[in-house]
């Protein structure tokens, strides 16, 4: 039991890093990874970035949610439980929330492609 337990500590902790219930996790965690993200499918089609970025920052947090509530609901009771269609579209609706302030930084220029970064040769 205690080894369920732990595992859904662990699962939990990791979906609340990907979450955005805490104010540093966008910057450090969310935004780094659906940047990437957004870095490689821009390498291979460059007017994808922004749409990439967007689906990669989605992504995270949806996943974050997940993670969160199946594995806290796992260290609680030591059991898993199946993840209800109420939860999954509470998640995907603050996602999107999340979603349209990515658009507006990408949009006003503050997050843009890495070679735009870099000084041309």
């Amino acid at each position: 039991m205690w080894k369920s337990k732990f595992r859904g500590s662990v699962i939990a902790l990791i979906g609340f890093l990907l979450s955005p219930l805490s104010w540093w996790n966008d910057l450090f965690v969310n935004i780094p990874l659906a940047w990437a993200f957004a870095w490689l499918v821009s390498y291979f089609h460059r007017p994808a970035f922004t749409a990439s970025f967007v689906l990669g920052y989605w992504l995270t947090n949806v996943l974050g949610f997940v993670l969160l509530h199946k594995g806290g609901a796992q260290a609680l009771t030591g059991e898993v439980q199946p993840y209800t269609r109420k939860a999954i579209l509470r998640d995907l609706a603050i996602s999107l929330a999340y979603t349209g302030l990515i658009v507006l930084l990408i949009n006003f220029g503050w997050l843009k492609p890495l070679p735009e970064y870099l000084p041309s040769r």
